[in-house]
This record gives C-alpha cells, structure tokens and sequence, in this order.
C-alpha cells in the first residue's frame, strides 16, 4: 500500500525554508495517516477518539529532527548504493515514522518521571487524569490517567511500524532499514531502564550519566536516524562508518544540550518549567558533576532538594546556583561544543553529497544551539 498526497521535496538550495519545507512535509504525512487511524478507531468506539487526538497532539510539536537526519542522510547517499530509485515522497514517509517513536518515547517518560507538562501542555498521564474527573468516571484517576498514557505510548509504538511498512518504499529498502529501526527501538527502551537504574542509585558519576544520554536519547535522535537514512539508500560500509562519526558526538551534544535547558531554560520557549527537571531529581551529567565538585554543604543541599516534590521555588533556584558555582555548567556547555565540533568536522568529511553535507550542517547547529 502506498498512502497518496505527500509532495516531494525539491532539490534543495540550502537554507532555512528548504528545512521548514522538509518539517512541513514530515508534518503533513503525519496528518494524512493519523487522518486514517482516526477513521479506523471512530469505527470501533467514539471513546476511543481521545487517544488518536493525545498522539496528534504529541506528533504535532517538536523540531522534526529525527526525520530531518533520516531524510538528509538518504538524500546524502541515495547516488551510492541501490536507493538511487526510491521515490522521494515515499521516504520522506517512512521517516516521519520516528516521530510516533518519538511520542512513544516522550509519554512514557513523563509517566516515570512524574512530569506534570510536555511541550505547554499537560503531560499524557495528567491529561487523561483530568478527563476521567472531568467525565466523572469511577475508579482511581490517577490511575486511569497512568493506564491511558502507557497505552497511547504503546499504540503511537505500533503506528510507528505501521508508518513505515506502508510508506511506499522498495522491498529492499525496507528490508535493509528493518535492521536499523530494530535496533534503534532496543536501544531507546534499554536506555529508559538504564534511566530507571541510575535514577535508584545504579550506574553512578559522570559516565553512568553519559551512558543513559547515549541509549536513551542521543542515538536514536541522531545516530540511528542517519543510519536509517542511509539503509534507505543502500550505502556501504564507508558511509555507515560516517553516520557513527557524526551521530554519537552530536547525538550526546544534544541530549547534553537538553539537560541545560531542563535546568536553565525559558519556560516560555521550552513549554516547560525549569524547576521541573530538579523536582523529579533527573541524574543528568549537571548533577553528577555538581557533586563531584560540591563541598559538604552543597552535597547536603542535592540531597535535600532534588527529587523533592515538595520544595519552593527559592529551594530550585539555589540547586541552580550551586550547578553553576561548582563549574558544572561551563563543563556540560564545554563538552557540548567539543561535541559539535566533532560532529561538523566528521560531516565535512564524510562521503555523503554537497547538499545534504549543507543540511546536516545547519542540523548540527540547530540541534545543540537551540533554546527550546
């Protein structure tokens, strides 16, 4: 089956539309087929219509750089291996099917980490939570809002395979990107137990921080996507190699980038508090230096305060300042440009066309320099 109505991309001339273009042509396949799976679940049950709305909603936010990775390293590739066929249209389908990963991912966390909001809006399992008051239904709410979001978590999981199955590409492109996405999606749900692990005390210090980043986020935000990318297209070993160069370091410079901005970002910009990050006590590579480098009376106020529930506002703002006192700050945002610098330089050397060498490039950038 090939779903109909996505408009390919144009050879690009490198600039910010032709990126926006490539957002608004991974947002519109995602509305056609969601489109369908609304249909499918009106036929089942008119209750069942707040689940496909809760994964549109997850799908329509975000910056699409997932995707954008996938795309950029087929088109990079596509002239060197057997995906010089494929159709543009149809790839760009199957690689919006990282977004629903993605919104799996995300509603799945929140429920772990007890976060209250996702992206300005309530998170899945408090949303859900306030339609069964809202509903006046019986049982536990709280509960229900859990069940609800694991399940909406789930079902965005199996669309995500859905997507890419009837995306349009080849047989043989699908064959070889199946080993990818396997492995990608192994990776991304180890990666939350290992995040579930050190939260309780396991994997600590520095490089259990660095460990969780890897599995959880940054391979499967830029790394996998790539090398999703470049299956599509049939690339060989060489450009393979390539696609972990660049991925690992700017897959870490990003996740790193995120940690910043849980702490120290606008909630204006990234839709949600910067207290939130501390109250849930998220062992990020911040924390783990902070208390290499805090004296007794810092490491007194990390125990006290984070993962607190019950601390103000005042409590979080000097979390913030002994983050930024012990010089943990400057060397999560050191890393994170000794990080990016690696990722360009790998990209200006790897075996991938001109254009899609450009896009990767301003990708880089906008992904570890970004403010929300």
């Amino acid at each position: 089956m090939t779903p109909q109505g996505t408009t390919a991309l144009p050879a690009p001339a490198l600039a910010a539309a032709d990126l926006d273009r490539l957002r608004a042509a991974v947002s519109a396949s995602l509305t056609e087929f969601l489109e369908r799976q609304r249909t499918t679940l009106a036929g089942m049950a008119a209750g069942l219509a707040p689940v496909v709305d809760e994964v549109a909603a997850l799908a329509a936010g975000g910056k699409r750089l997932r995707p954008s990775f996938a795309y950029w390293g087929w088109r990079g590739a596509r002239d060197t291996g057997p995906g010089t066929g494929e159709d543009d249209a149809a790839v760009l389908r199957a690689v919006s099917a990282l977004e629903f990963v993605h919104a799996s991912a995300l509603v799945h966390d929140d429920v772990m980490d007890g976060a209250a909001t996702r992206r300005g809006r309530p998170a899945t399992h408090i949303g859900f939570a306030a339609r069964h008051a809202a509903d006046a239904l019986s049982g536990d709410g709280d509960l229900f809002g859990t069940g609800a979001a694991i399940l909406v978590g789930d079902l965005a999981l199996v669309w995500s395979d859905e997507l890419l199955r009837c995306s349009g590409i080849s047989e043989g492109a699908l064959s070889r990107a199946r080993a990818v996405w396997d492995t990608m999606r192994t990776e991304v749900t180890a990666g939350q137990y290992l995040d579930l692990l050190r939260a309780a005390g396991g994997l600590p210090g520095p490089e259990g921080a660095l460990t969780v980043a890897r599995y959880k986020s940054a391979g499967y935000t830029v790394q996998r996507p790539l090398q999703l990318g470049v299956a599509i297209a049939g690339a060989g070993p060489r450009v393979v190699e390539a696609t972990t160069a660049i991925g690992l370091p700017l897959g870490e410079a990003f996740q790193l980038r995120d940690d910043v901005l849980g702490v120290f970002g606008d909630p204006a910009v990234t839709g949600k508090s910067a207290d939130d990050d501390l109250r849930e006590g998220k062992q990020t590579l911040l924390i783990a230096l902070a208390e290499e480098e805090a004296d007794a009376a810092g490491r007194r106020l990390l125990d006290e305060l984070l993962g607190n529930a019950a601390a103000r506002e005042e409590d979080f703002d000097a979390l913030r300042g002994l983050i930024e006192d012990t010089g943990a700050r400057d060397r999560v945002e050191e890393r994170i440009a000794q990080s990016t610098a690696r990722a360009r330089a790998a990209i200006a050397d790897a075996p991938l066309a001109d254009d899609a060498k450009a896009a990767l490039d301003a990708l880089a950038v906008a992904a570890t320099s970004r403010t929300a």
